[in-house]
């Protein structure tokens, strides 16, 4: 029997969709699939794709005839050829053209909201990934909604599971509450790239109320992006306690050290940060936003998004209130418990890929 060739494409490469890529790679290997990554270099030297087994092909988040013909040239060696995210998906569906030879699978990990021109083409480039796709996965129900909105033949809910974090000892969480300034005061920890839609406006101005409690808590932001120097600006002219850290390699071990964990965003599927805190039993203040409930249930405070008066109350309330934290703790991990494992994941995807390769007749020069 020939051995199953999966190709698994990423563009710009989320945390959660790498890390899942990453996972599903070395699941998918250990099962006897052969797996080639395509993604650009920076994502292996940070997921060690090669580590879990896979091949790697370096391809840049570009669509010019180059990077599409790199990405033409791999996948016409493939069974099953699998795109992860919007941009992977149109970049993918390019190379494979018309009569692509390999069915396409993508997973729909994400969306970014636009309005105007700018979400006329984004609605235009979704409607070509979809319906390109054998398949398309989504990580949460309203993804799944809008895939069939935009014209997908077969869309499927998938929750995907990216490996736990292991709690560090207490000694490290002492240490690193030491590195930021956060030993006798509350430590409030929110991570994600410095965006306009990752909400860090109106968590600086949440921040505003909170510099009249005993202690001031510390509000820790670890992430890089083109906001970088507008916050750091409001930071400075506000007093506000606020830190920005920057990308950071201990993210779990900061999150784990934290008091709460705080997700202001506009839009969410499946965070990473998310699941780590309610696997960690950090109590997690979250917009009620995308996949956000339905991940969490009620093992988190949700408020809405854009209101800073409410997040400012969450957090607060939390704070004041060390029962309300307590049960946090407690409901966060048995809601991840209810999440699928890795495993599961991973069994679920490699149905889906022996449902598209079982139903097609052998390829040439393929018994």
């Amino acid at each position: 029997m020939t051995q199953l060739h999966t190709v698994q494409v990423l563009g710009g490469g989320s945390a959660g969709s790498s890390a899942h890529v990453r996972s599903l790679a070395a699941g998918l290997v250990a099962r006897g699939v052969r797996v080639t990554v395509c993604a650009p270099a920076s994502l292996e030297h940070d997921y060690d794709f090669l580590g879990a087994g896979a091949h790697f092909v370096p391809v840049p988040r570009r669509s010019d005839p180059a990077a599409v013909a790199v990405l033409r040239a791999v996948c016409a060696a493939a069974d099953v050829v699998h795109a992860h995210g919007l941009d992977a998906a149109v970049r993918t569906g390019l190379a494979l053209g018309r009569q692509r030879r390999a069915p396409l699978v993508v997973t729909w990990h994400t969306r970014a909201p636009a309005g105007g021109a700018r979400g006329q083409v984004l609605r235009l480039l979704e409607r070509r990934a979809v319906r390109a796709a054998a398949v398309v996965l989504g990580t949460s129900s309203e993804l799944v909604d809008r895939a069939r909105d935009r014209g997908a033949r077969d869309a499927r809910l998938s929750p995907v599971s990216v490996p736990g974090p292991r709690r560090p000892v207490g000694s490290y969480e002492n240490k690193a509450r030491a590195e930021l300034g956060a030993v006798d005061r509350p430590l409030l920890m929110a991570v994600g790239r410095l965006e306009p839609d990752r909400g860090y406006a109106t968590l600086l101005d949440a921040a505003r109320d909170w510099r009249g409690l005993d202690p001031v808590p510390l509000v820790a932001i670890a992430g890089e992006g083109g906001e970088r120097e507008l916050l750091q600006r409001r930071i400075d002219a506000e007093g506000l306690p606020v830190r920005l850290i920057g990308r950071r390699d201990d993210v779990t071990d900061l999150l784990a050290a934290a008091d709460l964990a705080l997700l202001p965003s506009r839009w969410e599927a499946r965070s990473l940060l998310a699941q780590e805190a309610l696997r960690l039993g950090v109590p997690l203040v979250a917009t009620r936003v995308g996949g956000i409930p339905e991940l969490v249930g009620e093992a988190a405070e949700l408020v809405p998004y854009g209101d800073p008066a409410a997040l400012a109350r969450a957090v607060t309330g939390l704070l004041a209130d060390p029962d309300r934290r307590r049960r946090l703790a407690t409901a966060g991990p048995a809601q991840a418990a209810t999440w699928p494992t890795e495993d599961e994941t991973i069994a679920q995807v490699l149905s889906i890929y022996d449902e598209l390769t079982q139903s097609r007749p052998p390829r040439p020069g393929r018994p």
